[in-house]
């Protein structure tokens, strides 16, 4: 499926795990159902929300294969294929593409980061290898190292990269790289607390963490604001931010996954180095949930 003029909410969807660690396929095709009855608009998986740093590259091969069997071409997959690696990044993009991904999100190289034109390398060494879109994934909080506005400008132009997942949470940043989107190159938060904002200023949706939880309201909040209802996409987006914001109380995916389990998901432990929330942030996330109405 072409992702190039995608709109709405992407879930970057968490990998649920049995109680012995293992990848839970049976699980992963529930969630997989569940965000595509609940109008999720594509499905990104193996990305930081599916702990993908804590598994191997056989696990990454069939937990992508399966949601793609799941999703069975009725949402577009986009597979995380980053590493602070360029050659392993291009392998695990190269291995993507065969199994059938729609599209690729590359994030910058951590730890390691880079001088400018390494990092801009690192991101077209992948853009002209395959056949599928990529989308660059600027996340500084994570990675420690984020892409210059320059590069920006001169990775837009690649006719394999087709817009960039923006989680600085910096709208100045965002503003600066504004005048790069167009039919070729879409803006997408990477923040759900300013979703909203991003789409302002010409941004085609969400890859988000809440979506997990909220699929639906994300999805309605997102069109509505693109198909000219903004005082609804505004009031959706206000209601729910303690919730979207309580999301990220500890690290990504903690609370996302803490959530779904109590709202019986049953998506199991985190692997280490993650580990279970405090009582009192569990006692916090639990009463925000009751207050979006997610549970009883």
């Amino acid at each position: 499926m072409d992702i190039r003029n995608l709109k709405g909410s992407i879930v970057a969807l968490v990998t649920p795990f049995n109680a012995d660690g293992s990848v839970n396929f049976d699980k992963l095709r529930e969630l997989v159902e569940w965000h595509i009855e609940n109008k999720t608009d594509a499905i990104l998986t193996l990305g930081t929300t599916g702990e993908s740093s804590t598994m191997t590259h056989e696990e990454d091969d069939a937990t992508l294969r399966c949601v793609i069997e799941a999703a069975a071409g009725r949402v577009p997959v986009i597979a995380g294929t980053g590493s602070n690696s360029t050659q392993t990044m291009l392998e695990k993009s190269l291995r993507a593409e065969q199994l059938g991904a729609d599209g690729l999100l590359l994030i910058t190289p951590y730890y390691n980061k880079a001088n400018a034109e390494g990092m801009y390398r690192h991101f077209v060494t992948v853009a002209d290898a395959v056949h599928i879109p990529c989308i660059l994934y600027n996340v500084p909080g994570r990675t420690g190292c984020s892409i210059s506005v320059e590069n920006v400008e001169r990775l837009s132009k690649h006719p394999n990269i087709c817009g960039i997942k923006e989680a600085s949470g910096d709208m100045s940043y965002a503003m600066k790289i504004a005048h790069c989107i167009g039919p070729d190159f879409a803006l997408w938060s990477g923040n759900d607390d300013i979703t909203i904002p991003l789409l302002s200023i010409g941004g085609s949706g969400v890859i988000s963490v809440w979506a997990n939880v909220m699929p639906r309201e994300v999805h309605d909040m997102v069109m509505d604001y693109l198909e000219g209802r903004r005082e609804q996409a505004v009031a959706t987006a206000v209601k729910y931010l303690d919730l979207a914001n309580g999301l990220f109380m500890e690290v990504n995916p903690i609370p996302v996954k803490t959530a779904l389990n109590m709202m019986g998901k049953e998506v199991g432990p985190f692997r280490l180095p993650l580990y279970e929330m405090t009582q009192a942030h569990q006692a916090q996330l639990w009463q925000l949930l009751q207050q979006a109405g997610v549970i009883a």
